[in-house]
């Protein structure tokens, strides 16, 4: 089984909590013995797939098969070109590693108002941007973004492969089993 999830803002992509109060997969009414197939931050939005087949989080999350994922970034500040370039060409040294190329461009997205709504400064615009990523490091793109000096202040992760969120028509919290023909939009190999 191959499911896909809007995970909201603010929920651990994991069924247990780490400490008290803390919001996870367990309250969306998924199916038991399915596992999130990579993960999504606590304060990050968007698509997550999970699944009950041994394998398919290597098949899919592997840098060598190439999978892409991706995001929009709402940063803070009006990106330029310059920061953008320097996100496309990749070689920004995160914790030790070296980012790999990704495209990245300026964008208009129209996307629901989270709850609670981000941060809001009268002086200070927020620009988007879009990352297609072939790698996934922990908080990777808040920490690129950061790196050219735009702070990340919303993060949905909006498409992998060719399945985009906006097709599945979920809403934060819903999710549904994959059918064939989405899965294939994934490329998945045996």
């Amino acid at each position: 089984m191959l499911i896909a999830l809007y995970k909201p803002y603010d929920m651990l992509s994991q069924f247990t909590p780490d400490c008290e109060g803390q919001r996870t997969l367990a309250l969306c009414g998924l199916p038991t013995a399915v596992y999130p197939l990579g993960r999504l931050d606590r304060d990050s939005e968007g698509l997550l797939l999970l699944s009950d087949e041994p394998g398919l989080n290597t098949r899919l999350l592997d840098p060598e098969r190439g999978h892409s994922r991706t995001y929009h970034a709402q940063v803070e500040g009006q990106v330029d070109e310059t920061a953008i370039h320097r996100l496309q060409a990749g070689g920004l040294e995160i914790r030790g590693h070296r980012t790999r190329p990704c495209r990245v461009r300026s964008i208009f997205p129209i996307h629901p108002d989270r709850d609670p709504p981000i941060r809001f400064r009268a002086t200070i615009p927020t620009s988007w941007i879009e990352l297609t990523l072939v790698e996934g490091k922990n908080r990777q793109v808040r920490r690129m973004t950061a790196a050219v000096g735009f702070p990340t202040l919303r993060l949905i992760r909006v498409s992998i492969e060719t399945l985009h969120l906006a097709d599945l028509r979920l809403a934060p919290g819903e999710w549904r089993e994959l059918t064939i023909k989405e899965r294939t939009r994934l490329s998945l190999r045996r």
